[in-house]
């Protein structure tokens, strides 16, 4: 076999193991959520809507997202378990998150923060807030490729990776290279956020309403329809289904965002204004102190 034939992974998912652990899948995620934020503060900010708005935003959704996706988990894949370990739902760092409980439950934070903060519709912030959060799946699916999770079954195809520091992988496929569908995945989001971002920044998508956040759903949740194919199955229950778990919680995401584009598309555009300040900055852009 040639040195080509197959890409032989083995990084460590730590940064730092002393005196505290820091790992690359944490970094990931704050990278992402910090490059998030800089670019919804962008985007605020161009509209006109109050700085205040963003921050506020972030503790919603950053909250949502860890609650959310560990009891997406719990609830869509090992209930059997954690129903009789209640305790061991609090033990996240100990792995299992789900990106569909993750989805769900800031769909709920939005809902939220549109009632309590911005008193528009939850339309409005999701076409801005899937923007980076694209961005954010990309990073994450990065750092389930350094922590050697989440990949595929045996490929012969030359970009096959031999996930070194997997249990999984030295049980079910040693001696043989896997597909690393995390990064089929990433590829996927950072193309969804490229455009997604041209779709904003050059061809005013946010005119139509429920446009970026129906393409968002489809760009994110097919793509992860189809790599199920060729992904082991996280849960044992998950081996005699025609389809996985993974894909039947995506098939209503891809309906509602196909149901959301051609539902924008049919309507009227909508003339938004672009002061290119916050609401809450003196229109000479200083600080007032």
């Amino acid at each position: 076999m040639g040195i080509l034939d197959f890409v032989v992974w083995n990084v460590s998912p730590d940064i730092i193991s002393s005196p505290v652990n820091i790992r690359w899948y944490g970094l990931m995620f704050a990278i992402g959520f910090l490059a998030g934020t800089s670019i919804l503060g962008r985007i605020y900010r161009h509209e006109g809507a109050p700085e205040r708005w963003v921050g506020i935003l972030l503790i919603w959704v950053v909250c949502a997202t860890m609650i959310g996706a560990r009891l997406g988990h719990v609830f869509f894949y090992e209930w059997a378990y954690y129903s009789q370990h209640p305790l061991e739902i609090f033990k996240i760092w100990e792995g299992g998150l789900a990106s569909h409980g993750g989805t769900i439950a800031i769909i709920i934070a939005v809902l939220l923060y549109s009632l309590f903060t911005t008193r528009r519709s939850p339309i409005w912030t999701f076409d801005r807030l899937v923007i980076p959060v694209a961005l954010v799946a990309g990073l994450i699916r990065i750092g389930n490729l350094i922590n050697s999770e989440i990949f595929g079954t045996a490929t012969t195809l030359p970009w096959g990776f031999m996930f070194l520091r997997s249990r999984q992988w030295h049980e079910m496929y040693y001696g043989q290279a896997c597909h690393p569908t995390q990064l089929y995945e990433a590829l996927c989001y950072f193309i969804l956020f490229a455009l997604l971002m041209w779709m904003y920044w050059r061809k005013n998508a946010e005119q139509r309403p429920g446009l970026l956040f129906g393409v968002f759903l489809i760009g994110i949740f097919l793509p992860r329809f189809i790599i199920e194919f060729i992904k082991n199955d996280q849960t044992a229950f998950e081996a005699d289904m025609a389809l996985n778990m993974g894909q039947l919680l995506s098939i209503p995401f891809v309906i509602a965002g196909i149901v959301l584009v051609i539902w924008s598309l049919c309507r009227p555009k909508v003339e938004i204004a672009f002061p290119d300040r916050y609401a809450d900055e003196p229109s000479d852009g200083k600080r007032r102190r």
